[in-house]
Parts: structure tokens; sequence; C-alpha cells
């Protein structure tokens, strides 16, 4: 099936990561600032079957080590097709992606990050084409009713402004379809196991109300995903009983985690970033942190490229939320479930949430309480947890009636210092022992950062 593709492709390969020694380009990422993959269901007649097209650099007029804009558009005609297809098949594109030796994509829809490593360019891997090819026949083995397919991948950024302005309204018309539905008004769930591969103790839980993680995937898509491919990485759930309706936790997700976990995870909360949270991949598109300080929760977004408001990077809050694991307080996100009425329900919603990124809030700010938007302090207002703790106070954010009477005053003041660290959970090394603090809060005057250098041994040694 793949004789002419210079790399293997295979299972086998998933879950690869390409760093940034290894690399020899990287396409989209958190640098480009406009990237996607969209699938769009045509007509048969505009549909030219098995043809590929590059506009802009392939990849043998790259140079070695630097990074590109992508843009994936795949276009489908069949006569059983219908649009509910569309985020089912982008989905799948992370999944075969990672079947091809030496190829690492990363996320979905505009976030997408894609390296071809060094060993894969010198054993022939030299045009997008063949990324091509080994998608347009697993997608056609998988799914038949796809009678015609042709892709194009976009390279030159002026070019691909105009397909992403599409994608992004395409994206926009899938999720506000969903926001009509609660999680009442059905009688299944859908779960996806897309991510194993990468954190095999995951399973995502879609309902109407709370999106997958990644943000890909509705409630519809996955029920279109169920029904075309039955044996597939998306499958229904039997609510069962509802044991928490504050919480969300239902006998069907509990037994399908269990399973699909093979016992790792054997409760959930669907509105809960506590005790039982929802498990998070590696994909997913935000990440809901608890700031122990104010008793409050933190947003970022995979794209935001400062440090936090707790003095952390998106990037070392994800080591601790990816994985599959149940991490109380590092909560992985979708931005559609932050439309939802559902959002951490059970731990106070936007009441809960003191902090995101200002770009963050004006995206939402239809669907922030509207005595609330003010109160929540961005970037822009607050850069350490003192600076919060006084924001909040000011803007008598409803978080503060959570505070004991002792911690009313800044944590500077009552603590004598400047709050540098807090995690739900933080291990270090110490005297050849693992140590993992829970819920830490570190306070210090300074903090100074030395690198230990090796001593050079003197002459005769």
């Amino acid at each position: 099936m793949f004789d002419d593709i210079p790399v293997e492709v295979g299972l086998v390969h998933a879950g690869e990561r390409i760093r940034k020694n290894d690399m020899y380009v990287e396409m989209g990422g958190p640098e480009i600032k406009e990237k996607f993959e969209l699938v769009k269901v045509r007509s048969l007649d505009v549909v030219q079957d098995d043809a590929i097209t590059v506009i802009g650099p392939d990849i043998s007029d790259m140079e070695p080590g630097k990074k590109y804009p992508l843009g994936i558009l795949i276009e489908i005609a069949g006569a059983q097709l219908e649009e509910d297809i569309e985020g089912v098949i982008e989905r799948r594109i992370h999944e075969y992606a990672n079947y091809l030796e030496g190829f690492m994509h990363l996320n979905q829809r505009y976030d997408i990050w894609v390296r071809l490593s060094r060993k894969a360019y010198n054993k022939g891997f030299t045009t997008l084409a063949y990324f091509g090819r080994v998608l347009m026949r697993l997608l056609k083995n998988e799914l038949p009713i796809i009678e015609r397919m042709q892709i194009t991948f976009f390279t030159d950024p002026e070019k691909i402004p105009a397909v992403y302005a599409e994608a992004r309204h395409a994206y926009e018309a899938r999720d506000a379809r969903a926001r009509g539905l609660t999680d009442g008004d059905v009688d299944l769930f859908y779960g996806c196991a897309l991510c194993q591969s990468f954190a095999p103790s995951h399973v995502c839980v879609i309902t109407p109300q709370r999106y997958a993680n990644c943000g890909a995937i509705s409630w519809f898509d996955g029920r279109a995903a169920a029904r075309i491919d039955p044996k597939g990485p998306i499958f229904p759930i039997e609510k069962g009983d509802c044991l928490d309706t504050v919480r969300g936790e239902y006998t069907g997700i509990n037994e399908s985690a269990k399973k699909r976990s093979l016992g790792q995870v054997s409760r959930v909360y669907l509105y809960s970033a506590f005790t039982y949270p929802h498990t998070s991949c590696g994909c997913f598109e935000g990440i809901a942190f608890y700031i122990p300080e104010v008793e409050g929760f933190g947003i970022v977004m995979r794209g935001y490229r400062n440090v936090t408001v707790n003095g952390l990077p998106f990037s070392t809050m994800a080591d601790s939320t990816a994985g599959g694991r149940q991490v109380d307080g590092f909560h992985g996100i979708s931005l559609e479930y932050m439309r939802s009425p559902k959002f951490i329900a059970a731990d106070g919603g936007y009441e809960r949430i003191v902090w995101m990124p200002a770009d963050l809030k004006e995206q939402l700010r239809e669907f922030i309480p509207g005595d609330l938007i003010e109160k929540i302090a961005t970037e822009k207002d607050v850069t350490t947890i003192s600076d919060l703790v006084t924001f909040l106070t000011k803007a008598s954010h409803p978080v503060i009636a959570r505070w004991k009477p002792e911690e009313a005053g800044t944590v500077k003041d009552a603590l004598g210092a400047s709050p540098v660290f807090s995690a739900g959970e933080f291990p270090f090394q110490a005297g050849g022992f693992k140590i993992i603090l829970k819920n830490a809060r570190i306070y210090a005057d300074k903090v100074t950062i030395v690198p230990i250098k090796p001593k050079r041994p003197g002459r005769g040694e």
C-alpha cells in the first residue's frame, strides 16, 4: 500500500516526538499565526480525485531548521457524505499523520504543528505529496463512502489568509450548532480514543455541553463518526445513571473510562477540575489552572507566549496536565467548553475565573457574565499573585468571598514574601529521590537559578 513512500508507515510510529535538534523543518507551530487543517464536502463535479497540490515552497525548497506556515485543505465528495463528517475527518489527520516515520503532527484545527526529521528527509521525504498520499489511502480505506478526494497544501504566507478565514468560519458554524443542545437532551455521549498513542490512559468524553479537549469534535461529530465507522476510535457511551448532577458523574462514563484506560481511571467528573477531573491528553486547546493563593482559576491558551500570573508558561503547565492523568487543579480544556454553561460549573464557573489573557477575554466576552467581565484580570492588569490579590479585592470579585479572614490582605503583607510558584503537582529530584509536592505554594524574597558546571580536571589529574 505504501511502496512508493520513502519512510515506513504504521501504528508503530504513532507517538514519535521529533525534538528541535533532530528536525529538518517545522511547519505551523506556536510561532506561526495562521495555520489550519480543513475538510470540506464538495459536489462530485468539483473534486479531482487523487489530486495533490502544493501552493508555496515544497519540502525540497525549504531551508533546514526554518519554520514555515502550513494550511491543509482536504476536499471530499461522495453521494453518502454529509457535512457532519468534516470535523471527524479533520481529527483523523492527526492520527494518520503520526503513522509516518519521522513525521510529527500535533494539535488540530488552527493550532497544527508539524515537524519532519532530518532522518526522514535523508530517506527521500522531500515533498508534502507523500503526506497527502498516505492521508488519501488511509481515509478512503477507512471510509469507502469517500468517492473522490483532493488535497491542497498551502505554505505560501500570502495565499494562506483567505483559506484560513474560511476555516475559522467553518469551525465557528459547527461549534454554534452544538450549543443548542444540553447534556440532558440526549441519551448517548461519545468517547474518543484518538490520542491514546500519546496518552494511553486518556479517553475523551464528548457531550453536547462538554466539547472534546482538542476543540475539534462536537457531539454531532461524535455521532456521525460512530455511525459511519462503528469500529473506529470514536464510540458511543451509554449515560447510565447520573450519580451527581452538579459535578457531572455518570455510571456509563465511569464504566467506559475504566475499560478504555485499562483500570487507570475509574471515575470522571465532567464539570469539575478537582478530585476526579476529566483526563487530558496533550492536544487540549487551553488549561484551566488553580491558583491556591486566591482560591480561583486562571486560563491560558496554547498560543500564549508569555508566562502566566503564577509565573509559569503554558508549556510547563502542559507537562503537568497531559498524559492521561487526573491532576487536581490542572485541567485541559477546549475553547468551546469555555462557552458552555457547564464550564467547571461544580467549581463555581466564571465566578471562579480570576485571570486570563486579554485576547482570550475579548474572544469570550459574550459568554462571560456581564457583571464579571471587568473583574477578571489579564496580563495588562497584573503580573504577580500579589498584584492579582490587590486587583481582585478592588474589583470586588466574587472569589474573595471564599477567602478566610486572615487571607484578606495581600499575600506579600501576610507572609512577608511574594509568591513565586504555585502548582497542583510539583515534582523535583533530591538526594536520589523523586519528591512530589501536592498543591504547592512556594514563597521567597529572591530566587537565583545558577547552572552547575562540571569542574575541569587540573594538570596531572
